[in-house]
């Protein structure tokens, strides 16, 4: 059974900081602990392995501050997320590992998320993209994309709330993605993700 701070961890870092709302804003500790049903003190300790991670700043006499997402994290976050994962589109394709069925299946529940589920469909979105990262067999590599993953989750949210077309377009580029690796080709693929990304990264930039 998890401890009350990893409760209070999880819920913060899935729920709370990838709420678009939140943005800007100071974490209520005692509308967390009250919601999850634990004491301060693990939200406390929560915050503390955040602010560790920069998801969070602790401003003293003020509390936990979540930034509004910045140009420089936005751009840093989609350059390495490029490089990972066409990388593995490659290195898939290299080992005949891709893994269509899984990355279809994800596709397809992401297809039928409702409009008003935005961070269900990001969920699918991350699942969508480590499926091929992890296909390759590279721990290490899986682990800092895996590290990547909240504010992968939080940049796709917001991303669509900024954008009201941006839902359609992503499944269209998921499949232009799938295509490519479908055929066995490794560059386009790697344009396909370039291109899947750079959207992604031109609405949160001119919003």
């Amino acid at each position: 059974m998890p401890s009350g701070r990893e409760l209070a961890y999880a819920h913060l870092k899935d729920t709370v900081l990838s709420d678009p709302s939140m943005q800007g804003q100071f974490v209520n500790e005692q509308a967390v602990a009250d919601e999850i049903g634990v004491s301060r003190t693990p939200i406390r300790e929560a915050l503390l392995l955040l602010a560790a991670e920069e998801l969070v700043q602790l401003m003293p006499k003020r509390g936990a501050y979540i930034a509004p997402v910045g140009g420089r994290e936005i751009r840093e976050l989609f350059e390495i997320r490029g490089m990972i994962e066409c990388y593995a589109a490659r290195r898939a394709v290299e080992l005949g590992a891709v893994p269509l069925e899984r990355m279809r299946a994800e596709l397809a529940e992401q297809a039928e998320v409702g409009s008003d589920r935005a961070r269900a469909f990001i969920e699918h979105d991350h699942r969508f993209h480590s499926a091929l990262v992890e296909a390759i067999g590279n721990q290490m590599l899986g682990k800092t994309y895996d590290g990547l993953r909240a504010r992968q989750v939080r940049a796709g949210i917001e991303a669509l709330f900024r954008s009201d077309g941006r839902r359609k377009a992503v499944l269209e580029e998921h499949e232009r993605i799938l295509d490519a690796l479908a055929a066995g080709d490794a560059a386009a693929a790697t344009r396909a993700i370039t291109e899947h990304l750079s959207a992604t990264q031109h609405v949160l930039q001119s919003g």
